[in-house]
């Protein structure tokens, strides 16, 4: 009889560290099962501090993610989907937003400290006013509107009663891309499909957030961005904190993303 050979790539401690990071896995997982319990539903205010400060008002309508706790132990990524609805964020207000967070992991050893997503898609459902802003900003004599039939429309801002031009758009990096598709006043003359575009430059984007496409629905316009990464400082003891805010009814929950994002790392 001969004795055993050894375990090729075993390690004693291994067993120690699974269970070690099993067990903060299990707690994180248990506080996003309460805090998806606690917001799900209900108006939060949300006071935020650095890089901008503000106040935010939602209602979360969906959280959701599946996480297995093997895969978060090791670091493993999730995605993460998020709803809300009647949004207002200082003199803005957003029908509805749609942010999916991919590969949603915690970034550190026994003790994760930070919370990362890489990339993040965001939709905003704007009410229509938003697309007078947008030409108020860009060209100042015209104005638009979408209207219940889901068709963008432009006027001049002085003359409403002088007719207007049915317009399609797309986004190309930076430039928004407006196309006359037909001209009304008193009757509606299609426009040839070799029509010139007009151009909009759009302002530069926070933390590198890119719209990536635009489109009009009835009375809205939906905007759809990408974020290359997300990140911020969550240790336990900060996700502890918020869900303890989160469990005082009527109390505003106050954030400071100091360092959310950047899309260098």
């Amino acid at each position: 009889m001969t004795d055993p050979a050894p375990l090729r790539g075993w390690d004693a401690f291994r067993p120690l560290d699974l269970l070690a990071n099993t067990g903060v896995a299990a707690a994180y997982k248990t506080m996003f099962i309460t805090l998806r319990q606690l917001v799900v539903g209900r108006r939060l205010t949300v006071r935020v501090g650095s890089p901008e400060d503000g106040i935010l008002v939602l209602t979360v309508t969906r959280f959701s993610s599946e996480m297995d706790l093997r895969r978060l132990a090791w670091g493993g990524h999730h995605d993460v989907r998020l709803e809300a609805t009647d949004i207002s964020w200082r003199d803005y207000e957003f029908n509805r937003a749609d942010v999916t967070l991919h590969n949603l992991h915690f970034r550190g050893s026994l003790r994760p400290t930070e919370l990362v997503a890489s990339p993040v898609e965001l939709t905003l459902e704007l009410p229509t006013p938003a697309l007078d802003d947008l030409f108020r900003w860009a060209a100042p004599r015209l104005s638009g509107e979408v209207g219940p039939d889901g068709i963008a429309r432009l006027h001049f801002a002085k003359r409403r009663g002088s007719g207007h031009v049915e317009v399609d758009a797309r986004l190309d990096g930076s430039t928004l891309w407006v196309t006359p598709r037909a001209v009304v006043r008193r009757r509606r003359w299609i426009l040839p499909a070799r029509t010139p575009s007009y151009r909009v430059r759009l302002p530069e984007l926070p933390n590198g957030l890119q719209l990536t496409s635009i489109d009009f629905a009835p009375g809205i316009v939906r905007l759809t961005g990408t974020l290359p990464e997300w990140r911020t400082d969550m240790p336990r003891t900060r996700l502890e904190g918020v869900i303890g805010q989160l469990s005082v009814v009527g109390r505003p929950l106050s954030l400071i993303w100091s360092g959310a994002t950047d899309s260098r790392r």
